[in-house]
């Protein structure tokens, strides 16, 4: 029953009632027992009214210093996170031969990759949201099938569903794919990834690889040159990436309407040498055959134009193939050098021309001049000796050079003197380097005429005490094969750019050396070096003739230093030749070094290679037979 006197309240709680069930105001207690007031009440509203102040003056901080200061920071950290830096590499530029041939270029192909794991999960996926999808083992038959039908036999189906199976990560299934070959793999099964991989070609090989030279690949899978022209002019090659940027979707695709900052790469350029590929090929198979049949330790050749000096070809034993990969070929024990120009040697009896030209040039001598020549001679302290035994004999000035007389030389260079034949040396290009665009071009070495001493005067027209390369003993011939103008040999002949300009390499000033009437009377008396005939008036290289051929050339034998006593070895020799091709009207100059050659006759051996290689030019290139010339006078009777 409710009391009357406490309307819509319960039953008055009696007096005896436990302590705490409520208090004596009415007010029901705490559970620590005590009464909340008014006063608290308000206190803990105050409180939250307060946090909550707080809190919304944080919130609209943080807004504010989103919608303001902060707000760039997070839109480009966002904006970065969607937006690609894409490169868009450059092509490597050609190199090609004189007549436009590829030497090397670069081909672009792709790597074909996946990541077996994630796609096999992938295509669980779909199959349960759509039971017609096929299983992933289905998939794997199906990507089998479609390398096996697009690539051949440049594949090994079972290795490729191997790494389709297996349960790794990102994996590479095939290297260096056509391009075309690789979209049609792609088109069908996207989840193929297909990354561009630049391929160096060398479709001749070894074909001019010393002076080619190789690439390698840097960590992001830039070619870079390693030597020869690939080195030399790497920059030029090389091209410039292009740019572009654009936004990428969380499926990793383009979003559309964001490319933008697009800059086009812009290719390498293209190199024309002046070597004519076809010659070279055969030079580098003569030179090679030519070193293995003889046993020398090292060949070289080098064929220069006549006329300009250009670098026909140039070719060394024991090449290098830059398209099996240099690791593979050091492995070898191939060459990467280039010794034509990087190897000087003492040249022996082919300096001899320089004395003949510096002798006819001031008028001291005259080609038919008889001279009474020694079996040997004192000179500077030393004697020199003629390699055969022999009296006086009444030699010509043409047969002193025929017949390669040491003595008839020294005593034409008694009359040079001392400072007009150095002066010469310097201006045949001896002791200097050509400056031909190659790396590692040797200078060569010519004493300086105020340190000649004891026997250096007598050693020097006769080809020892010095050295020089294969490409400097080429450029002496080629002052002669001129008229007497030495024009320093040049290997490149033009830059392509990618937009079809032509940029000429620059042509050095010819340098007149001797009167051209010199250079003629010169090239008709080394004529005697290749006649053959009756003992006295054969000349000490006849294997060089080619019949219906004036040819006008010089052998050469140099003793090599004895390392054991530091003095001429008795046994090893430098053997040369170099010759103007033809001699009446010159368009080569052919010049040879081998290496102590272990068979042959010495002093001969390299001619036949230069009849090898002069007979396959005049075939080639169908050179006129040259004019009917007499016989020339070696030894008066």
């Amino acid at each position: 029953m409710t009391d009357r006197r406490n309307p819509g309240q319960g039953p008055r709680v009696p007096s005896g009632a436990p302590r705490g069930s409520r208090s004596g105001d009415g007010r029901p207690p705490t559970r620590s027992g005590r009464v909340l007031t008014a006063a608290s009440t308000d206190r803990r509203f105050t409180w939250m009214r307060s946090a909550f102040v707080v809190i919304m003056v944080i919130a609209l901080v943080k807004l504010l210093w989103v919608q303001t200061i902060g707000g760039t920071e997070l839109a480009a950290r966002a904006e970065s996170q969607r937006q690609v830096h894409q490169v868009l590499p450059a092509t490597r530029g050609a190199i090609v031969d004189v007549h436009g041939d590829p030497i090397a270029f670069t081909r672009e192909a792709r790597d074909l990759s996946i990541q077996p794991l994630v796609e096999q999960r992938n295509a669980e996926a779909r199959r349960e949201l759509d039971r017609t999808k096929p299983t992933w083992d289905q998939l794997v038959d199906e990507i089998g099938d479609e390398f096996e039908s697009v690539l051949g036999e440049k594949v090994d189906r079972e290795e490729i569903e191997a790494k389709l199976t297996s349960q790794g990560g990102f994996t590479y299934l095939v290297r260096n794919v056509d391009v075309t070959q690789a979209n049609a793999i792609t088109r069908k099964f996207p989840m193929i990834g297909a990354e561009r991989v630049d391929i160096r070609e060398y479709p001749g090989g070894a074909l001019a690889a010393n002076v080619v030279g190789a690439t390698s690949k840097s960590d992001d899978g830039k070619l870079i040159g390693l030597q020869g022209i690939e080195a030399s002019f790497n920059d030029e090659l090389d091209g410039e990436d292009g740019r572009q940027t654009f936004d990428r979707a969380q499926d990793d695709t383009v979003i559309p309407g964001t490319l933008r900052n697009v800059s086009a790469p812009r290719d390498g350029d293209t190199i024309r040498l002046t070597l004519d590929a076809d010659l070279q090929w055969h030079v580098q198979k003569a030179v090679q055959s030519a070193k293995d049949s003889s046993g020398a330790q090292s060949a070289s050749a080098v064929v220069l134009d006549a006329r300009t000096g250009e670098v026909r070809a140039m070719a060394n034993d024991n090449t290098f193939n830059p398209a099996v990969g240099i690791g593979a070929e050091l492995e070898r024990g191939a060459d990467l050098g280039n010794p034509a120009i990087t190897s000087p040697f003492e040249p022996g009896s082919v300096q001899k021309i320089i004395t003949a030209a510096a002798a006819i040039e001031a008028g001291l001598t005259d080609p038919g001049e008889v001279h009474s020549v020694d079996g040997s001679i004192s000179m500077e302290g030393v004697t020199v000796s003629d390699a055969w035994q022999h009296g006086p004999t009444p030699y010509t000035t043409t047969g002193i050079f025929g017949k390669s007389s040491n003595v008839g030389t020294l005593m034409l260079a008694q009359r040079v003197g001392k400072e007009p034949y150095s002066e010469y040396l310097e201006k045949f290009g001896l002791g200097q380097r050509s400056g031909i665009e190659l790396a590692g071009e040797s200078d060569g070495l010519v004493p300086d005429l105020q340190n000649w001493q004891g026997g250096t005067f007598a050693n020097l027209p006769i080809g020892q005490g010095l050295s020089m390369t294969t490409l400097q003993m080429a450029g002496i011939y080629q002052t002669i094969a001129n008229d007497g103008v030495r024009v320093p040999p040049r290997i490149v002949a033009e830059r392509v750019d990618p937009d079809g300009e032509t940029h000429a390499s620059e042509r050095p000033e010819g340098e007149r050396v001797v009167s051209e009437q010199t250079a003629r009377t010169v090239r008709d008396m080394f004529r005697s070096v290749v006649q053959s005939g009756p003992g006295a008036q054969a000349g000490t290289g006849p294997q060089a003739a080619v019949a219906g051929y004036q040819i006008s050339g010089k052998t050469g034998t140099a003793q090599q230093i004895d390392p054991s006593c530091a003095c001429y070895s008795n046994s090893r020799y430098w053997i040369t030749f170099s010759g103007i091709l033809p001699a009446d009207d010159p368009r080569y100059v052919i010049s040879i070094m081998l290496d102590a050659p272990q068979r042959g006759t010495l002093g001969a051996s390299a001619a036949p290679l230069f009849h090898d290689i002069a007979s396959w030019l005049v075939n080639r290139d169908n050179i006129p037979p040259s004019a009917p010339a007499a016989d020339l006078i070696l030894q008066a009777q």
